[in-house]
């Protein structure tokens, strides 16, 4: 299995992996929009994508959105998406994906790498846990929909 940094020559690939990760967060298939929204995010340079592709095949990414803390006045990362394909879980996929990106936020001096997860994510809570994510029981979270 190979974990590398995507470019745009990616795109195909990491597309149909972030459709299949927004239609299991009960959103409508889309590859078309999901191959744009990722398009403009490599193109600008709002993100970063790492892959895993095993044997010619995508099996998971995972995107870092930058951010900063003003307190501390250093950039932070979002790790704001990780998908493995059902198929290829179990196989420590998700746990190259997160060492990838430590690796990245460790080479750019960021402060830290931030995530959120569903509730009933138990697997993934199990795996940042062992990863030495903590549950932030200091801030609450609030989000105001504009939509």
């Amino acid at each position: 299995m190979e974990v590398y940094q995507a470019t745009i020559t990616d795109l195909v690939g990491v597309s149909e992996l972030f459709n299949l990760y927004r239609v299991f967060y009960n959103q409508s298939s889309d590859l078309e929009g999901a191959a744009t929204f990722l398009a403009e995010r490599i193109n600008n340079q709002e993100s970063v994508i790492f892959v895993a592709v095993q044997e010619g095949r995508y099996v998971g990414f995972t995107q870092l959105y930058p951010s900063f803390s003003s307190v501390s006045m250093r950039r932070m990362w979002i790790l704001n998406d990780l998908y493995v394909l059902k198929e290829a879980r179990g196989q420590g996929v998700a746990q190259k994906l997160l060492d990838a990106a430590k690796k990245y936020a460790l080479q750019t001096e960021a402060k830290s790498l931030e995530l959120q997860t569903a509730p009933d994510n138990k697997i993934a809570q199990k795996l940042y846990e062992k990863n030495g994510y903590q549950k932030d029981t200091t801030f609450f979270h609030y989000s105001l929909n504009l939509n």
